[in-house]
């Protein structure tokens, strides 16, 4: 390898948001780094970057995503600042991000997949099936909400926004008597036990990319391809061809709720995908098998057969709800 390794002196900047779950998954792809290159933890400095999703007043209104922008919320304000220079790379929650990426500026890295499911978490039910009607969960996830509805209508459901120590508190509270969150979130930050167990597949099927972490680089910057290319997990890349190509042939925004896992076993990959009205009123599903190499025609695939399921009008129609 042809490059010239970082120094404590001239460390590799590491762009991260500054919530917790952030600040591990940066230290995580900085302790992969150390490893692969036999680096000392000072060669590399984590940078920490608002963004416009972070915002505390926002958070604390539980102000919803979609009234206030998009998934470059989370995303904006760091790819700025590595196309400025300021930073030579960028750790995000795949699922944060937008099938496409700004020009200068490419996503082909991922670490390997933590746990994909959906967590349940309450102070006083064990499960969806416990809770009694008109119970209160919190979420601000279009997905997570409309898949609830569409198993539970007799529920209310409110706006949670917030990282995942603010949920927490939030249902501490009172202001909810449930919530969800990623469990490889709780993985990463050693709280899985704040969940009273993971949601099966079959009765929460995540959102794209969930439990993914993805690194991004400037297009010209050879030494963190080369450098990140040591970390890549082959499998990890793999399940995010096809989810997010499923992905980008359908919408890709936060304003509509879809859901899909790749799973793969040796040559062979099962892909399954959902599109919901956001009141749970109508939910569309399909899946495709096959092989690996065809991750990503499968994820178009499974797409168009969702969209002719749904009809042409279908995504039109959630936005203008």
């Amino acid at each position: 390898m042809k490059f010239e390794m970082p120094t404590p002196a001239a460390p590799l900047k590491i762009g991260t948001r500054g919530s917790p779950l952030a600040l591990a998954q940066a230290h995580e792809t900085r302790a992969r780094l150390m490893v692969a290159f036999d680096l000392a933890e000072a060669a590399f400095e984590v940078c920490v970057i608002k963004t416009t999703g972070d915002d505390r007043s926002l958070i604390d209104a539980d102000i919803p995503l979609k009234v206030i922008g998009n998934k470059g919320l989370f995303t904006k304000e760091i790819e700025e600042a590595m196309l400025a220079g300021q930073i030579d790379i960028a750790v995000h929650s795949t699922k944060d991000m937008p099938v496409a990426q700004p020009d200068g500026l490419v996503l082909d890295v991922f670490l390997p997949r933590e746990d994909a499911r959906d967590a349940f978490v309450s102070v006083k039910y064990s499960g969806i099936p416990d809770l009694p009607e008109g119970a209160i969960v919190g979420t601000s996830s279009l997905r997570r909400r409309a898949q609830l509805l569409a198993k539970r209508p007799d529920l209310t459901v409110v706006e949670f926004r917030g990282n995942v120590q603010t949920r927490l508190k939030k249902l501490a509270d009172g202001l909810a008597d449930a919530t969800f969150l990623a469990m490889a979130g709780l993985n990463r930050m050693g709280m899985d036990d704040a969940a009273m167990g993971a949601i099966d597949l079959a009765d929460m099927l995540p959102a794209i990319a969930q439990g993914t972490i993805s690194i991004e680089r400037r297009i010209d910057d050879l030494r963190a391809r080369d450098m990140l290319a040591a970390i890549h997990d082959v499998q990890a890349g793999q399940q995010m061809a096809a989810e997010r190509s499923f992905l980008a042939a359908l919408d890709g925004s936060c304003e509509t709720p879809i859901a899909g896992l790749a799973m793969i076993d040796g040559d062979n990959m099962w892909l399954r995908g959902e599109i919901l009205k956001p009141d749970g009123s109508q939910v569309f599903t399909g899946e495709r098998r096959g092989l690996v190499t065809e991750g990503r025609a499968m994820g178009k695939e499974l797409a168009q057969e969702l969209l002719g399921q749904a009809g042409p009008d279908f995504f039109v129609a959630v936005d203008a709800g």
